[in-house]
């Protein structure tokens, strides 16, 4: 598939999540966890078929990916979960928008330093990075939505 296709579905799968999640949603697992592992899945596709990915590469990679990761995991502690019609919703708060914003400045730090250190831009997928973010994200939402004793809202239908 065309690079520049694919970034633009993963942009507009990220946009309508954000957005849904702004609004509030209804909390379920197949929705918290699907999209975070098929857009890591595909990262990690990606960084597989890259030519010239080096072991200095995966160096960098591999802290990339777990720092994304924990950033998500901060993303996730401000997520705001709650019930409603006994089921469990959440919701993205302001301090969700801006941890973002701080994971943003960082990731972008990051990425500028494996420039200048000279990883390849096939060793640094768009998809893993978000995958990665929004696996940290899942993975506390999730724990906190077990925790919490609430039943995961009903899976939708899909047709």
């Amino acid at each position: 598939m065309n690079g520049w296709l694919l970034g633009a579905i993963i942009a507009v799968v990220v946009i309508v999540v954000v957005i849904r999640r702004l609004k509030g949603e209804p909390l379920n697992a197949r929705d918290l966890l699907i999209p975070p592992v098929a857009l890591t899945a595909i990262g990690i596709v990606s960084l597989a078929k890259a030519e010239q990915v080096t072991g200095a590469d995966l160096a960098w990679v591999i802290p990339g990916a777990l720092l994304g990761c924990g950033l998500g995991a901060a993303r996730g502690a401000t997520v705001q979960l709650f019930e409603r019609a006994g089921a469990l919703w959440q919701r993205y708060t302001g301090r969700t928008f801006l941890v973002l914003a701080g994971s943003l400045v960082i990731m972008g730090g990051f990425g500028l330093l494996a420039t200048h250190a000279g990883v390849s831009e096939g060793a640094r997928p768009v998809q893993l990075n978000i995958g990665v973010s929004f696996l940290g994200e899942a993975l506390v939402i999730g724990a906190r939505a077990l925790a919490s004793g609430v039943p995961f809202a009903p899976e939708r239908s899909r047709r």
